[in-house]
């Protein structure tokens, strides 16, 4: 939208408010917008991963590899890389340029999620389901994989404390029931901050793979960690209903004036909902870091708190239906949500009342009947032949609908490399998501063409398939 066109004061909104748009191809899971906020990344439970232009809202690429539900996405920073976890226990690193596979790798157990290192896509951190978190390095035809610890630190006795061998049996066999949930990198790569089912936080050296820190931070399953833009804020979803802001110190600055037994992680401003005690699906940071936003369990609405104060600003209301994963665009005052039965990728944004008068450089918008003086040139007769031959002259004008123009700079990093997913004219239309139906709460099954022909003949295959969808489903939801 021509920005001349908005009022200036709709613009210092910084939050969505009306649910504007619904995208639909196939039944989504997951979300990500890429960094400059150009395409969005949906993973189907299908296992195929579709990316959407924002600007049409149109399909820019298809991505099928998987074969499972997709888990998670990550972009790497000039977004020609994406990278994608699923239920079939692979990780695929794709290329957008051509929507080729530069690499796969296969695990032992499902991926909960995996993510790009900031600076290189050829690495990346993945955490398995009850199994110990791997960094994986790309980089040659063979994966390297290295384990990393889901034991917290503790802290180390001294000479003169006598260490009980019963007490520290009894603390390695609790340390040895943690299991990594999430894993993220931290803003510059050379950390890893891991989240257990125990509620502990550890952060991770890159390069060495040992535990530095770690911090009791709940009771509960830690089940997302989000890092803010400026990577100094980190965003804790946990099993006990409460939304954590945590503010950490700058770890590039470890081995210069920070020692590691100095390393503290201040809780800044718990989220949760006392009177109804609502289970949070999924949660977000803004594109500034300002507010978060969270999706809730058997609810259709999203909450949005502003950090500063620690409040309540807004309950977007959704549709009939409970939301899974939310996302905030980058440099926009937009929200996008997938539906947990339908799989429609929801879109909140801001209705903004056109300014007609930056239609036309001389016209003006008037409150009141005014007099009318025209110029003198105004109604002037130009000659048919004059006319008619500027006509063809703009006819003969062939517009370019392929080339994509660079986009402007409005983040915090630099964006003059940035990638642009090639115009495909022959991509397949949209799948409607009509073909997953909803049979309760979280569960689907897949719709058989010529249900009541099926029926009829006994067609027990396609039944088994169903099943199959709703029971992986089921799983992923309850977790």
């Amino acid at each position: 939208m021509n920005l001349s066109l908005i009022d200036p004061f709709v613009l210092a909104q910084e939050y969505p408010d009306t649910l504007t748009e619904k995208l639909s191809s196939g039944h989504a899971t997951c979300l990500r917008f890429n960094h400059t906020g150009d395409y969005l990344a949906s993973g189907r439970v299908d296992g195929t991963v579709v990316i959407f232009d924002i600007e049409t809202n149109g399909v820019a690429r298809k991505l099928q590899g998987h074969t499972r539900q997709i888990q998670s996405l990550s972009w790497s920073r000039c977004g020609r890389y994406l990278l994608t976890s699923s239920q079939d226990c692979k990780c695929i690193l794709w290329d957008l340029d051509d929507g080729s596979r530069i690499r796969t790798v296969r695990f032992e157990a499902p991926v909960y999620i995996a993510e790009l290192h900031p600076f290189n896509h050829l690495l990346f951190v993945a955490s398995l389901f009850e199994d110990q978190p791997v960094l994986v390095d790309v980089s040659k035809r063979t994966p390297v994989k290295r384990i990393l610890p889901s034991a917290p630190l503790r802290p180390k006795s001294t000479e003169s404390e006598e260490v009980d061998p019963a007490l520290a049996a009894k603390q390695a066999m609790q340390d040895a029931k943690h299991s990594t949930c999430v894993t993220v990198f931290s803003a510059l790569g050379n950390h890893i901050i891991a989240g257990t089912s125990k509620g502990w936080i550890n952060i991770i050296e890159t390069e060495t793979c040992r535990t530095i820190h770690s911090t009791r931070l709940c009771n509960g399953v830690v089940i997302l960690l989000r890092l803010a833009r400026n990577g100094r804020d980190i965003l804790v979803n946990s099993s006990d209903r409460v939304i954590r802001t945590v503010l950490m110190p700058d770890l590039s600055q470890l081995g210069i004036d920070l020692e590691e037994s100095n390393i503290k992680l201040i809780v800044e401003h718990k989220f949760q909902d006392v009177v109804n005690r609502l289970s949070w699906n999924h949660v977000t940071f803004s594109s500034t870091g300002e507010f978060v936003t969270a999706t809730t369990y058997m609810n259709p609405d999203i909450y949005v708190w502003e950090r500063s104060h620690g409040s309540l600003v807004k309950i977007l209301e959704g549709p009939r239906e409970e939301l899974g994963v939310v996302e905030w665009h980058p440099t926009r005052p937009m929200v996008v949500a997938c539906g947990l039965e339908s799989g429609c990728i929801y879109v909140w944004s801001i209705i903004s009342p056109q300014k007609w008068s930056a239609l036309a450089p001389d016209f003006g918008e008037v409150e009141e009947c005014v007099e009318y003086m025209e110029r003198e040139d105004e109604f002037d007769l130009h000659p048919a032949e004059q006319v008619h031959r500027r006509r063809l002259d703009l006819e003969d004008e062939e517009p370019d609908a392929v080339t994509a123009d660079p986009a402007k700079d409005t983040a915090d990093f630099d964006l003059a490399g940035a990638f642009s997913v090639p115009v495909l004219l022959d991509v397949s239309d949209s799948e409607s998501g009509e073909d997953i139906i909803a049979v309760g709460p979280g569960t689907m099954r897949r719709r058989t063409p010529g249900a009541s022909r099926d029926a009829a003949d006994g067609d027990v295959d396609k039944d088994t398939r169903a099943n199959g969808v709703s029971r992986g489903t089921g799983r992923n939801r309850r977790r």
